[in-house]
């Protein structure tokens, strides 16, 4: 190792173990045990732009390993992305750019919120795979618009979570080969050694997925991780794992190699004993010495050239292939006009009723030719969530242009790797399954609206009316449990006509996450007005009196009931507005005229019926108000038979009104 860069290597550990221990609070371990294989991969092989972060040809850096976030944090220091000395004394601290784990959107450089262990491996395969779709649509012979690696620092944790054994069993079945990692294998995590739990053999893991796999066996070895990753980007057909044998917390004297240095501060004295081994004992904290910060500007600027030389070549490519151009700047707007959709002509097309999975199937079929970098697909489950895009051709390896990705049944790594879709930049990620499972793809859906990345979800056989697979098929308490993360907008239509309009609107959401809640039993089609569903709530029937005697409030199935029950009430003098609520996040958007005209305040007679869980809706009953909803679990039955037992039917809401009313 020549001075010049062990000085930056040193540079890195001492940073991150000050902004730990000013902090008091952090994880030092993998910033001092890692700064060696980080700085050669950054150095020698990471192209990126320190003034244009966001560079749409720039390989991808993902620290899956995210509670090392200072780690990054100092390579961006040194690398020249603007995050200041003063912004890494900050660290942990409100509104600084250095958060405890890497934040999205929030510091210039970082590709995605990690600190969720294996999430960030996953983002990184839908990375990957966006690559080489994007390359497969925008390059020809004459140009590569589209060249660049996907790299991901992992850890131990990493590889022990269940996704990211789903993410790489799917990476090496589809070959992307531009993507690596670098493994810190320092044999050590929170409650010790991990052959406390975690002796299984990694290199024969990844050898299984179809990946390739090198070893390192000294972390500090330059130019044994340097060949390694030399050696992994040839292989183009197959994803590289890199085990680098580290040692946590190293040159910490009383620390290093210990569960002790991964998650708290070293201490003064620990620290000191440090500089002393490093010969740093004249250098104060939070330095940069001069010789580094010169060596380093050098570095960036070849970074920099390499930009400005693909700049030039795309303006090259624009005058050549204008159209291409033009399309290149499409896909990576996510924004859509308005005008995009023909939603009149789209409504007119389903003029029946149907299972609203079903006239999802047909929506996204008509709508992919408007939103053209449409891509995803299921897991396993194509024939039942109708998601499958016609004529779109299959995502592979011999046919990278393909827009259907089958995901196999691996439902977390699914909605991750959609993550790292609309992370990459240029398309538009779906993911399908069963409602059901949304339970397995939570934690991600959960990031995908932290992150706000307009993700759109699939979920079908939306309730109990599921029937005869039972309750570990039906979902009960699913809808709520969406509904509860914030900046995320759910829509559970009544019928094909509004299944389209939520369709659209999901479509424009670009703020956060959109899902898609769709029956597999057939619906009667809505009376008139669905066009009011992009307003989240409005009134299926409006040919009533001005001040309805009661409200009766549904969501998907459960409406055609609504309007059943109010036949029958308007028999009785009882005048029952009907309104469908497939979005509750859009309508409690709106402005407080136009609620009230749909709920009106001084209406305190009202009935809230769904096919799920109680949740949140006690906000919508007024001062008298009622509920049908389901707080069990299902039965397997024929699903008619099940909604009727279970209170959902025309006749279960004509009684539940009379009770109401005291009769």
């Amino acid at each position: 190792m020549n001075r010049k860069d062990r000085r930056v290597i040193e540079t890195i550990r001492f940073l991150a173990a000050d902004a730990v221990e000013k902090a008091n609070s952090g994880h030092p371990g993998l910033p001092l045990g890692s700064a060696s294989m980080a700085y050669v991969l950054w150095s020698r092989y990471l192209k990126g732009s320190a003034t244009d972060a966001k560079w749409l040809d720039r390989d991808r850096f993902v620290l899956s390993a995210g509670h090392g976030s200072m780690l990054l944090y100092s390579l961006l220091n040194l690398f020249g992305y603007g995050l200041t000395l003063a912004d890494l004394q900050k660290f942990r601290q409100w509104h600084s750019k250095t958060p405890g784990h890497p934040e999205h959107d929030m510091t210039p450089g970082v590709e995605t919120s990690t600190g969720p262990l294996g999430q960030g491996f996953a983002n990184a395969v839908g990375m990957a795979i966006a690559e080489r779709r994007l390359a497969a649509e925008f390059n020809t012979e004459d140009f590569k618009i589209v060249d660049h690696y996907t790299y991901v620092l992992a850890g131990d944790g990493d590889l022990m979570e269940g996704i990211s054994s789903e993410a790489s069993s799917l990476a090496g079945h589809l070959k992307l080969g531009k993507m690596i990692v670098l493994y810190d294998d320092n044999q050590i995590t929170i409650d010790g050694a991990t052959d406390l739990t975690f002796t299984e053999n990694v290199q024969m893991r990844y050898e299984a997925y179809g990946w390739q796999v090198f070893k390192v066996a000294d972390g500090n070895d330059l130019e044994s991780i340097s060949d390694a990753i030399k050696l992994a980007r040839i292989d183009v057909t197959r994803p590289a794992l890199i085990m680098v044998r580290n040692v946590i917390g190293y040159g910490a004297p009383s620390r290093a190699g210990t569960s002790e240095a991964h998650g708290s501060p070293l201490g003064g004295d620990e620290i000191q004993k440090m500089k002393r081994n490093f010969g740093w004992e004249e250098i104060d904290t939070f330095v940069v010495p001069e010789d580094v910060s010169a060596h380093l500007s050098d570095l960036i600027d070849q970074r920099e050239i390499e930009r400005f030389i693909w700049e030039e070549r795309f303006d090259d490519y624009a005058k050549k292939y204008p159209e291409k151009a033009d399309k290149w700047f499409r896909w990576h707007e996510f924004e859509i006009e308005d005008s995009a959709f023909d939603l009149k002509n789209l409504l007119a097309s389903l003029n029946q009723g149907d299972a609203t999975r079903n006239s999802g199937g047909k929506v996204i079929n008509s709508l992919q030719n408007k939103v053209e970098n449409l891509i995803g697909g299921s897991a396993d489950l194509n024939g039942s969530t109708k998601t499958y895009l016609k004529g779109a051709g299959d995502f592979s390896f011999d046919e990278p242009s393909g827009s259907n990705i089958f995901f196999g049944i691996r439902e977390f790594a699914m909605a991750a790797i959609c993550n790292g879709i609309s992370l990459h930049g240029g398309l538009r990620a779906y993911a399908s399954t069963f409602l059901v499972f949304s339970d397995y793809l939570k934690p991600a859906i959960r990031l995908s609206a932290l992150m706000k990345l307009p993700v759109i979800y699939i979920f079908t056989h939306d309730s109990i009316g599921v029937g005869e697979d039972g309750p570990t098929h039906q979902p009960i308490e699913h809808l709520w449990m969406l509904r509860s993360i914030p900046n995320i907008k759910v829509f559970r239509p009544a019928d094909p006509k509004e299944t389209a309009v939520c369709w659209v609107e999901a479509l424009k959401n670009t703020a956060g996450p959109s899902v898609l809640i769709l029956s597999r039993q057939k619906l009667p089609l809505l009376p008139q007005n669905q066009e009011q569903a992009r307003r989240g709530g409005y009134v299926v029937c409006y040919e009533e009196k001005s001040d309805p005697d009661i409200l009766l409030i549904g969501t998907g199935s459960e409406v055609q009931w609504l309007l059943e029950a109010r036949e029958e009430l308007l028999k009785e003098d009882i005048d029952a507005r009907v309104i469908s609520m497939p979005c509750l996040e859009v309508f409690d958007a709106q402005n407080a005229t136009y609620k009230n005209s749909v709920l009106p305040e001084t209406c305190g007679m009202r009935l809230v019926v769904e096919a799920g869980s109680t949740g949140g809706w006690h906000k919508y009953l007024g001062s008298r108000g009622g509920l049908i909803t389901i707080d069990h679990f299902g039965a397997s039955a024929p699903g008619d038979e099940l909604m009727k037992r279970f209170g959902f039917s025309k006749d279960s809401v004509v009684d539940k009104v009379r009770e109401l009313y005291g009769y």
